[in-house]
Formats: structure tokens, sequence, C-alpha cells
């Protein structure tokens, strides 16, 4: 059995600050709004933020590309300076590379069968002062709407005693998506969009249900923003706009079809 990796802040670091190089490399023009929602009380010595127990939060962030959770932490730490946990799936952290970079920067690994042990590392970590980044949809989504969630996220936000901090992409699934795989011409200056909505306090005692498709319309509600005032006009039928815009995406019909497919495949994978 090879012998854990113990955290270390200044791998992360690197690796945020590789990705934020990145987007300046390739001129991604970030573009966000809401950023007042962010804590304003966060303690801040040059580039750590100071993690308190009793401070973290659950950052609900939507998921219609794979680089939607980078452009989010490139947000949250200029923002700032958070070193978000993330959930990760237990079939990328069997990758050597994955899984070293999930020890050293304390993420989360998630067997998607059974998420039992990955909830309970979770809600420590939030207790511990955290901010845990969720991809709440478990998956991409392919009518680029936001789908039905999850209630992990709810769950957790509640028995922690902490915030859902709402983080709604837009743009980042022109750069790559199921489908449609990475380029120099689809990341060189495609606009990225960002709204953070108001911060949701779960009570404990609220059905889940009830406050998790409360979650699902505000991050709706984000993406109907970022639209509305993306930098770019997209062409008629444009494949990266859901068919209530006038694009050609997959319908959310067709998409829960495919969904129930990726589920099954889930319980093998993990």
């Amino acid at each position: 059995m090879s012998r854990k990796r113990r955290p270390n802040k200044y791998v992360y670091r690197s690796i945020v600050l590789a990705g934020v190089a990145a987007v300046k490399l390739f001129r991604v023009p970030v573009i966000a709004s809401g950023v007042e929602h962010f804590p304003a009380d966060e303690v801040i010595k040059g580039l750590d933020r100071k993690v308190v127990p009793g401070k973290g939060a659950v950052v609900a962030i939507t998921h219609f590309g794979y680089l939607d959770f980078v452009f989010a932490e490139y947000l949250i730490w200029k923002q700032i300076k958070v070193h978000m946990r993330y959930l990760v799936t237990k079939k990328a952290a069997r990758k050597k590379f994955v899984g070293a970079v999930c020890e050293w920067c304390e993420h989360i690994v998630v067997d998607r069968s059974d998420g039992a042990a990955a909830y309970t590392e979770s809600v420590e970590k939030l207790h511990r002062g955290d901010y845990l980044a969720v991809l709440p949809e478990a998956g991409v989504s392919r009518s680029f709407t936001v789908r039905q969630l999850k209630t992990g996220a709810v769950r957790m936000a509640a028995e922690a005693g902490v915030p859902i901090i709402p983080v709604s992409v837009w743009g980042g699934h022109r750069m790559l998506t199921r489908g449609h795989g990475l380029s120099v011409k689809a990341v060189w200056k495609t606009p990225v969009r960002i709204h953070v909505g108001e911060q949701l306090w779960v009570d404990p005692n609220a059905s889940v249900t009830e406050e998790t498709v409360r979650l699902q319309k505000v991050l709706q509600a984000g993406i109907d923003e970022c639209i509305d005032t993306y930098p770019e006009e997209p062409p008629a039928g444009a494949w990266w706009m859901p068919v209530s815009r006038g694009g050609s995406a997959m319908t959310p019909e067709e998409q829960v079809i495919l969904d129930e497919a990726d589920r099954a495949k889930y319980k093998i994978t993990g």
C-alpha cells in the first residue's frame, strides 16, 4: 500500500496560480457579479485565508463544462484566498496524479455508488472551517440548464450549520464539455461569466427536498443572469445555448434519459 501524502498548501497554491496564469495567457475575460455575497469577515494574511472552526461554507457550483470548477476557484481565490476542498469521484482519483493532488490539497474522494464516508468527511471539514466545493448536479448538464440536484449540498450545510454560496458559471462549457474537446481556439478570448448568489442558510428542520429545489432555482437564476449579460451574441442555433434560448443543445427531457444510463454506470465505476 502506498504511503498517503501529507497536505501541502503550497502545492494547492501552485495549482491555483498556474490557473490564474493560464487565464491571463489565453486572455479569457472572467466577468463576475454578486461578489459582495462572499463573506466579508474572512481573515486573510498575504496569500492565505485563515481557516477558523465554524467559518466554513458549501460552495454550490453549476456544472455545464469540465472547466467550471476552475473558474469558480479562480474567482473565490482572487476574492478571499480560499483553498476549496472538492469532491472528486473515485473513478477520477484512481489516476495516480489525480489521487496525489487529492491528498496534497485535502480533496474528498467520493464513491458515487456509496457516498456515506465522503459525506461524513465533508461535514467534518465544514465544521473545521473549510470551504467545500460541490457540483450538486452530480455530472455535466448537457442541456445547459441546471438539472435536478442531489440533496448532499443542502444536507451538509444544514448539519454543519454553514451557508451555501451559489455560484453559476456560464461560458466555460464552450471550452470543454461532453462531446466538445479542448482546443486553443475554443479557449482563446472566450468570455466566462460568473454570478454569485446570496448566501442560503438551511434550517435543520426544513424539508431537504424543498431546500434543494430552492437551490436549483437560485443557480438557474444565476445562469439566466449570466446569459442575459454575456458579452457575446450567440449565433442562431448555437450548440452551446439551451433550446429555451434558441440553441441546439440537448433538451432537458432527452437529458433525463441519458442521465439514468449514466447512474447505472456509476454503480460500477464508483
